[in-house]
């Protein structure tokens, strides 16, 4: 008997590493084409985004680690405070870690809010640590790449999911 809450799993086919890094190298160069003023605050963070899914999706192959060498390369490629980023990615990972249980068993809808509050805490984080180096306050339209972000991850995580889904096989029956 199937409920209406829970949504049907479906058995994913193994990601492959490489198609892991290639999407984190998409990320990377999504988050540094050069932006300016409300297209710069409303645009998300690829790199987070994607970290986020595969620590949910895959926690024994994306983890803090990786996270912490992202967030260094966003750094350099940002001409942030160095490890500014890797220190957000780094805390948004260990979340997303300690709830890839919870959040797995919600379809992307629902995931996307619990997602939401793990951006905008990574944002945070950023403006806190950027603050406490000395930086103005950018204004509260800093927090719309979380919002766009999250309105982001429905499509993003199917995108993401379509290369591990099984090969419909037509001929078999």
């Amino acid at each position: 008997m199937a409920y209406a809450d829970h949504p049907r799993q479906e058995i994913l086919l193994p990601v492959k590493r490489s198609f892991i890094a290639l999407t984190l190298i998409v990320a990377l160069v999504l988050n540094l084409i050069p932006l300016q003023n409300v297209a710069l605050a409303a645009w998300p963070d690829f790199i987070a985004l994607a970290l986020l899914y595969w620590c949910i999706s895959q926690p024994q192959l994306v983890g803090i680690s990786i996270a912490f060498g992202m967030g260094l390369l966003m750094d350099i490629g940002d001409a942030s405070t160095f490890g500014q980023h890797a220190l957000a990615y780094s805390i948004m990972a260990f979340v997303a870690l300690v709830l890839h249980r919870r959040l797995s068993n919600f379809g992307p809808m629902k995931q996307a809010p619990q997602i939401g509050l793990i951006l905008i805490a990574g944002q945070f984080i950023i403006l806190l640590t950027g603050l406490l180096d000395g930086s103005h306050f950018p204004g509260w339209d800093f927090f719309l790449a979380s919002v766009s972000g999250t309105l982001l991850w429905p499509f993003l995580s199917s995108m993401l999911r379509i290369p591990q889904k099984p090969r419909s096989d037509t001929d078999a029956r």
